[in-house]
Parts: structure tokens; sequence; C-alpha cells
């Protein structure tokens, strides 16, 4: 901010935001009058062809407040280091009361001619474009993750998949007891099987002794010997 007799000028440099992409860059200025009087100014600068002012000239009443908009054309390249030569001159003087924007004229600011004029100078200075954001604070900004999932209480979960996950196991944890008494059941069947076998075979071993001994009833042991492998054999696919 600056401050002299008849102005207060904020701020004291012109900053603009560099970017090529764009066709016009702006920014403002705030010129306040502290005197009790009315105020001509006038805003000048080195490179005109570079820069609009609007207002260029004008003239504000007591303690009234003024916006001057400074736009600069569009660049086709970037300064070296990004430094800027250009300056602004913001002439201000003393005007009668009832003068308007109309009347302001070059001689009012004519130092030669005996007038009394108040000058601020303000510089130019280039700051980096506004960076853009990136699609993932977008996102973040707007309340929307494509890996994210809303518990109960509202809060973003970042890893949905766990969940499942856990479900799943905790679903396997519930039926594997169920696979343990299955597999003891076929376990017991199995081994029951096994032990009627046993038992078949010795008493098949029985008749066949008392068959040679005797010398008889070979059909009967033929039947009986074909029902038990039949039976053993059933047993063992069950098992």
């Amino acid at each position: 901010m600056s401050t002299g007799e008849l102005l207060q000028i904020e701020p004291i440099e012109l900053q603009f935001p560099f970017d090529l992409k764009k066709k016009k860059i702006s920014c403002s200025l705030q010129l306040t009058n502290k005197s009790d009087g009315y105020v001509a100014f006038k805003v000048k600068t080195t490179n005109p062809k570079k820069y609009c002012v609007a207002p260029n000239t004008g003239v504000m009443i007591p303690h009234s407040t003024c916006e001057v908009v400074v736009s600069m054309q569009a660049q086709k390249e970037s300064p070296p280091d990004m430094q800027c030569k250009d300056k602004f001159l913001l002439q201000s003087v003393v005007a009668s009361p009832g003068l308007t924007g109309k009347d302001v004229t070059a001689e009012m600011f004519n130092k030669e001619l005996g007038n009394r004029v108040d000058e601020c100078k303000l510089r130019v200075v280039y700051v980096p474009p506004p960076s853009a954001p990136s699609p993932v604070q977008e996102e973040l900004d707007e309340g929307y993750s494509p890996t994210a999932s809303v518990s109960v209480n509202g809060t973003a979960n970042q890893f949905p998949d766990s969940n499942l996950n856990s479900k799943g196991v905790a679903e396997n944890n519930e039926s594997i007891p169920e696979v343990q008494a299955l597999v003891s059941r076929l376990t017991e069947e199995k081994q029951s099987a096994i032990r009627l076998n046993n038992k078949l075979e010795r008493e098949l071993e029985i008749l066949r002794r008392q068959t040679h001994q005797s010398k008889g009833a070979p059909l009967v042991l033929l039947i009986v010997a074909g029902l038990i492998g039949i039976l053993i054999g059933y047993l063992l696919k069950r098992g």
C-alpha cells in the first residue's frame, strides 16, 4: 500500500498471473481519496500498446474509492526469467469541485505549468498462474473416490476388498466344524467296513475248511462267497 498526500493506492505493484494460453490477464488497483476535496487522477505506462487501463483518468469526490483495472494483452512468448521492466505512473492533483472525468485534461498534470502533482510509481510483476487441481484432488473435493466405499458412520473406507475377504474368512471359519464332523464320520464308517471285511474273511476261511472236510455243498459255498464279495465291494466303495 502506498500513501501519497491525496490518494491511497493498493497494491503498490501490479501482479499478473502470466499465462500464454489466456488472451488477456487483468489485475486491479484500489484508489482512495484521503482529502476533503476533489482529486483528479491519471494512469500512465511505459508500454501503452501492451496494456489497457480502465479508467485511465477520473475525478474522485472526497473520501471516495475507485477501482482501476489494468489488463495486459495476450503474449506470444514468456519473458526471460519471468522479469518485466514495464512500469506505471499514477498522477493525482487537486481538482475543482463539480469536475467530472470528461473535464480532465493533460495540462492538469503538467508540472511546468505550476501544477502540484502527486506521483506514485508502480512496477509490474509476473507471478505463476494458479495450478490446476489434479484429477485425484478433484475427486476428493467432490467426495468421490473410485476405490473408496462409505461405512456406516459415513467415513471413507479405502480398502473395501479387505472387508469382503474378512467376511469370506469368517464364513469359512464357521464351516470348518461341519467339515471336520463329516471327515470323522467317514473315517469311522471306513474303519467299520474294514473290520467287517476282516470278520467276513475269517468266517469265509472257516467255512472253506469245513467244506473241505465235509466235501459237500460246493454250490452253497460259491453262492455264499459271491454274496460276501458283493457286500465287501459295496462297503469299500461307500467308505
